[in-house]
């Protein structure tokens, strides 16, 4: 009997640490409920029966999302902790921050890319504005009159109004909030003019006619609302503004396995059923692998590398 006991408790043993092995976690810098958190949940479901393991979401919010990629220096270089990580913790905060804990292209392996997350550029309804060349005429002649909030310094609500000012050649003045709701409630109560944001936050606001949406800031037009035109369509065809988010592992994973989590992402990223899902977040589902990722973060780096300088924001 005591054998067999030890040979049963060998077994389980053997058994948890299997299970153990085939955990993966999918790392998310915001809390429960914000868009980067909903769609890891979606791929999560998903991703497990295409990988054959246990996959959940662990969330560990702080510094815009650089806090959960930080930790990944902390975690075995196996591919079983991976990153959802937006655009703003992957090339934004390493150039507006002293220091946020890694560098993106040395300790960092790009798996894929997961969303796009379009935004919107609307209006306070009460403004004499229903259209881009208005916001602006509107600007140039009211310097001191608007004011347009961002979800924070350095975020892409905040960067993408600079690229656009920059571009019309008009001033509003920046008014940074923490998160997207108060800016939003601000917006409506007119305390702020305009603003850009996702589709996923400002969609339910400009249905109930509490926004007046004038473009859509993405390269395209946006299914929600098909028949409003794009920034590029009304002559700023270098804007294209997404809150993008892409998956991402330790630099030292081994390559049969980022290219084993980047197929698996793009099969599900490519089912009707995923695209219905995030058409409901106002998101896209992108399909880009390792390498096409990895060409695609050293652009988007350079690029928001000269919007950060360009905007004069650093914060120590």
């Amino acid at each position: 009997m005591r054998r067999l006991l030890m040979a049963v408790m060998a077994l389980v043993l053997t058994f948890a640490e299997a299970r153990s092995a085939e955990l993966t976690h999918i790392l998310v810098g915001f809390p429960p409920g914000q868009a980067t958190d909903l769609v890891a949940r979606l791929l999560a479901d998903r991703l497990a029966p295409a990988l054959g393991e246990t996959v959940i979401v662990e969330n560990r919010p702080g510094q815009g999302g650089s806090m959960a990629l930080a930790s990944l220096s902390q975690s075995p270089a196996d591919g079983h902790t991976m990153v959802l990580a937006p655009l703003a913790s992957l090339v934004v905060n390493p150039h507006m921050y002293k220091t946020v804990g890694y560098d993106t292209f040395k300790d960092l392996a790009p798996v894929a890319l997961v969303a796009d997350l379009p935004l919107l550029l609307v209006v306070n309804p009460s403004l004499p504005i229903k259209s881009v060349p208005e916001l602006i005429a509107y600007a140039k002649a009211n310097p001191d009159k608007l004011a347009h909030p961002s979800s924070g310094n350095g975020t892409l609500s905040h960067l993408g109004m600079e690229v656009f000012k920059q571009r019309a050649g008009i001033t509003i003045l920046h008014v940074p909030y923490k998160g997207s709701p108060p800016a939003m409630n601000d917006l409506m109560a007119g305390i702020v003019g305009v603003a850009m944001d996702t589709v996923a936050v400002t969609e339910p606001f400009i249905r109930a006619g509490k926004m007046r949406l004038l473009a859509s800031a993405y390269a395209k037009r946006v299914p929600a609302f098909p028949d409003t035109p794009t920034l590029a369509e009304e002559g700023f065809p270098e804007i294209n503004l997404s809150a993008w988010l892409g998956i991402v592992v330790a630099a030292a994973t081994p390559k049969e396995r980022v290219d084993q989590l980047g197929a698996a992402i793009n099969k599900v990223m490519r089912t009707p059923e995923m695209a219905e899902k995030f058409a409901n977040l106002g998101a896209i589902p992108r399909d880009m692998g390792p390498k096409e990722f990895g060409a695609f973060l050293a652009s988007e780096d350079t690029r928001w590398a000269a919007a950060v300088k360009s905007s004069g924001l650093k914060i120590e």
